[in-house]
């Protein structure tokens, strides 16, 4: 037989609208009474109905999280700011990987939106801004993290990419560098697109064009770093710096550059986008662009909780985190030791 919430009260001695509010954490219940019925529910094992109680409430205490995939070290810091934010909530959160694959991304918003989720932190496509649209609408607080889908209407919370990847190329520039070379995403992405600016806009203002011969571009996964890396080091003339602006490919780059018998700095200067430890522990330690992802989680979380607060509620505070702005989290470079002027040739 389930045990309900009937029989804790009547083994606690109370009425069951009271153990109710003292296993809900009401105040208006002493810390005697409080005691007595979460030692009654603890000797019959009682579990709560979670369902039961999200139907009444409608809130569930349920927050998703959406992520492209489990290699990217941002995720991971972004990640470690939801789960602990939530948790000092009283919220669980429920992971989704999708591989990057707007349907099975898809898939997932739906069935987070059939557990009714109260929130939803977004790091993926970009491709699924109506699906986010409708649970925005049906009062489910919604933030989107680094990448912004162009028809959501939910806030954005997005790293200054552009800024830092201009930052990284002029330190490589100022340095004497001019065959700069550049391993990013894809131009369908936020971060590929804005890192690739900031790059060439850097050039620019050195009277310098982007030579395409330097430049690949693919999708985020070491694979795609192991094989861009390989082409860059085949033409000629060679480049003498290179700017990883694809923090998954770097997985694959650093461990080629190794096997290759390339010296950083001394044959190539080399400058990653996304800060993890092991850059720091790296034979040479290697310069960054550090992305601010734990500010990002900070700020993406401040926004769902302020949305979540409102739901149901007066619309005046909800409005002001469901608007589809933009929030641009600051980058910094990072100088350690894998930059350095180029040799005399």
């Amino acid at each position: 037989m389930r045990i309900g919430l009937k029989e804790v009260a009547a083994e606690a001695g109370v009425s069951r609208s009271t153990a109710s509010r003292a296993l809900s954490g009401s105040p208006l219940i002493s810390a005697e009474t409080r005691a007595a019925v979460e030692q009654a529910a603890a000797r019959l094992n009682y579990q709560p109905n979670r369902l039961a109680g999200a139907l009444r409430s409608r809130h569930s205490h349920l927050v998703g999280l959406v992520l492209n995939n489990l290699i990217n070290a941002s995720f991971h810091t972004i990640a470690e700011v939801v789960q602990r934010r939530a948790a000092d909530e009283g919220y669980q959160v429920l992971l989704g990987i999708t591989g990057a694959d707007p349907a099975r991304e898809k898939t997932f918003l739906r069935t987070l939106a059939e557990h009714g989720v109260d929130g939803l932190i977004v790091i993926g496509t970009g491709k699924n801004g109506a699906t986010t649209n409708a649970l925005l609408a049906d009062g489910t607080g919604v933030v989107n993290v680094i990448r912004r889908p162009a028809d959501s209407a939910a806030p954005s919370v997005l790293a200054a990419d552009r800024e830092g990847a201009h930052a990284a190329t002029a330190h490589l520039l100022d340095l004497g560098h001019e065959r700069i070379g550049f391993i990013g995403g894809e131009l369908t992405a936020d971060s590929g697109r804005e890192r690739f600016a900031g790059y060439e806009q850097a050039l620019r203002e050195r009277g310098l064009e982007a030579d395409e011969s330097l430049i690949e571009r693919g999708p985020f996964a070491p694979d795609f770093g192991t094989e861009a890396i390989n082409r860059l080091l085949r033409r000629e003339p060679r480049m003498t710096a290179l700017f990883a602006a694809n923090h998954e490919a770097v997985f694959g780059i650093l461990p080629t550059l190794a096997s290759t018998g390339v010296s950083v700095p001394s044959d190539l200067s080399l400058v990653c986008h996304e800060d993890i430890s092991w850059l720091r522990h790296w034979s040479p330690a290697i310069t960054v662009v550090d992305n601010g992802a734990r500010e990002l989680g900070e700020l993406a979380m401040n926004l769902l909780l302020q949305q979540m607060k409102h739901a149901g509620g007066p619309q005046d505070g909800a409005q002001e985190t469901r608007n589809g702005r933009a929030y641009r989290v600051g980058a910094q470079l990072v100088i350690r030791d894998s930059t350095a002027p180029p040799r005399p040739r």
